[in-house]
């Protein structure tokens, strides 16, 4: 039977059994989603060894700079391949393949606005993002090289999301581990070599990047299997623009609120930091780390969640409520033993994970466990959350996906970061992560269930 649907050309994402599709492309996008946060926490670990803490607060300063170019990134990457993944579902190649022409312009015309935008007021963007006199030479020499890198840096994003959508997950996945292989090497001959510290780092980063970049471009143009970057493609089509964009703007949002919430808290943490006898360049630093440790399970739960989606989306395009639900469940139970196992080791073995960043300064080492015990305490509820914004952007539910994606972060995470620390103080600021962590949790599953609901009335009917 199977030889039969492959022979006449039909896509396996729409009878392939789910369990097989998922670790088909939920793997490599873990990996690729891990390798971008590996590119950051290498940084850090070898700053933090070869600088000092105060070169690892320079990069948690330049974070937010990063998190927009992602933002802009995953809204491009997500509601294309999202708006593919439906249209290859609906058997109309010739719109996927519009899509991919579509998505690559704007990734690069968005990429020069950034250059554009972030040179002449870099100095200004580094105080508003907690920059002080220590700090701000560090994080100028950061922030400037990773700059030039960013029309590397989105395209490697948006196309390993329309490669996985293009039916070839492994190739999004190992176009971003040679580039991390590269940076794990260049990292230490840059910084203990050459003796280039943070500018060093960020060289490491973006060469990274270049070859990421090159080999999913090269894939495109000549090997993609449903979409392909040609000269007819090559045109940014507004009808595409209306549909598929919507699709990418929880993912938009999730990434621009990490922005803001990186600014609050930046600021936050010096203010309140500068009260303790702890300081605030160290309160700096320290959350620093711990977020970059969040952002390995966080970008594991993520992957999950991607790789889901062309499933999602193909099917839902094809009329298969059952292998939707299914689908969903099985990236929901994944992710969520995923935060689970990473909530758990975060509170038995703070200290040994957080020795990968340098133990140089004793202060900056008990604050950081204190970090990282009370701020990940409701880390066990993150892979949920993530696969059910997942799953309502790749079903062509945007307004759900958008609100899902605000409701951690944006609406309950800044205002819980400015309001507990007037009583708490600076550890108000670690409380404030568990109390949004679970809230969130809490208002999701209402979404779960009426979903639930929905999807077994589908099944029934079909």
């Amino acid at each position: 039977m199977e030889q039969n649907r492959i022979k006449q050309g039909e896509n396996p994402l729409g009878y392939k059994p789910v369990g097989h599709l998922l670790l088909q492309f939920a793997l490599p996008a873990i990996v690729a989603m891990l390798v971008n946060s590996i590119y950051n926490i290498v940084d850090q670990i070898f700053i933090g060894q070869g600088v000092g803490y105060l070169g690892n607060a320079a990069t948690t300063i330049a974070f937010p700079i990063v998190t927009i170019v992602l933002a802009i990134s995953t809204l491009l990457g997500a509601g294309g391949s999202a708006y593919a993944a439906i249209k290859l579902g609906e058997k109309n190649e010739e719109e996927a393949d519009k899509t991919l022409g579509t998505v690559f312009l704007l990734t690069l015309a968005a990429s020069i606005a950034v250059m554009a935008v972030g040179f002449p007021l870099m100095t200004p963007m580094l105080r508003i993002f907690g920059a002080t006199a220590n700090t701000m030479e560090y994080a100028r020499q950061y922030t400037s090289i990773i700059l030039l890198g960013t029309p590397f840096n989105m395209l490697s994003v948006v196309l390993s999301n329309m490669a996985r959508t293009d039916g070839s997950p492994a190739l999004s996945m190992y176009a971003i581990l040679i580039g991390a292989a590269l940076n794990t090497i260049l990292d230490p001959i840059y910084i203990f070599v050459f003796h280039w510290g943070v500018t060093g780092a960020a060289i490491a980063t973006i060469t990274s990047q270049i070859i990421s970049a090159v080999v999913l471009v090269l894939y495109f143009v000549y090997r993609g299997k449903h979409m392909r970057l040609h000269k007819n493609s090559l045109r940014i089509d507004s009808t595409i623009c209306m549909l598929a964009l919507p699709l990418g703007i929880s993912s938009g949002i999730t990434q621009a609120a990490s922005t803001i919430l990186q600014v609050v808290m930046n600021n936050s943490l010096v203010y309140y930091g500068n009260k303790t006898a702890i300081g605030g360049d160290v309160a700096l630093s320290a959350m620093g780390v711990v977020n970059k440790i969040g952002m390995i399970l966080i970008s594991i739960c993520i992957g999950i969640g991607i790789g889901s989606q062309p499933i999602l989306g193909f099917n839902k395009g094809a009329n298969q409520p059952k292998r939707v639900r299914k689908t969903f469940l099985s990236a929901a139970t994944a992710a969520t033993i995923v935060a689970f196992t990473g909530w758990l080791a975060c509170q038995l073995f703070p200290r040994q994970i957080l020795s990968l960043f340098g133990t140089e300064d004793v202060q900056f080492t008990q604050f950081a466990i204190r970090c990282l015990k009370v701020y990940m305490l409701g880390i066990f509820s993150a892979g949920f959350q993530v696969v059910t914004t997942s799953y309502f952007q790749s079903t062509g539910q945007p307004l759900k996906a958008s609100v899902l994606s605000m409701l951690r972060q944006l609406l309950l995470l800044i205002p819980l970061i400015l309001i507990l620390p007037l009583s708490f103080g600076l550890e108000g600021i670690l409380y404030a992560g568990p109390v949004a962590d679970i809230t969130s949790m809490i208002i999701v599953s209402q979404f779960v269930l009426y979903e639930l609901k929905k999807l077994n009335r589908l099944c029934k009917e079909s």
